[in-house]
């Protein structure tokens, strides 16, 4: 299921990033600065809009993820999408169900018409998850991000309102 985020989900944060090892690139910095920086990272993703909507990926009444429509710019009905699900919840497709799930959000609900997203070219498994929800790969920026001394190339994704509508169940919205 998807839902806003609450303040009451900090230790569900806590312990997504505690128990993935990779989070710690996909996730705010403030969020990796103890209790009060995860506290007021979810206070941020719970605070929806304008310009900024997350939605947490709930499974078995614990959040275990967010997916996100972020930078929205109205003006060209656009937004910047990311998503990320703990170590323990991947390789079910909950990734792929939440990413379509906040397309429909964002085109319906936003009144969007573009969504964007990139991903590391060295992770084939969310290319997989942006295009079984939909989004068809435009291209690669390269050496587009650094963490630490290593820069990585990007590919783009993107989806249209227009876009023929993915296989996939969608995730209630609660």
């Amino acid at each position: 299921m998807l839902r806003r985020w609450l303040p009451a989900d900090v230790g569900d944060l806590a312990d997504a990033l505690l128990g993935s090892t990779d989070l710690d690139r996909q996730v705010p910095a403030a969020a990796l600065a103890g209790p009060q920086g995860r506290i007021d990272v979810v206070e941020t993703m719970a605070a929806w809009g304008p310009a900024d909507h997350y939605l947490a990926v709930e499974l078995d009444g614990r959040v275990v993820g967010t997916v996100a429509a972020c930078a929205v710019e109205h003006r060209h009905g656009t937004a910047w999408i990311s998503y990320w699900l703990a170590e323990p919840a991947r390789g079910q497709g909950l990734a792929t169900r939440a990413l379509a799930t906040m397309a429909v959000v964002a085109f319906d609900e936003l009144g969007l018409h573009r969504l964007e997203l990139g991903h590391r070219v060295d992770n084939p498994a969310s290319c997989a998850v942006a295009r079984r929800a939909g989004f068809l790969a435009e291209g690669v920026e390269r050496e587009k991000l650094r963490y630490g001394d290593r820069r990585f190339d990007v590919e783009t994704h993107a989806r249209l309102r227009g876009d023929p509508l993915p296989l996939v169940d969608l995730l209630p919205v609660r």
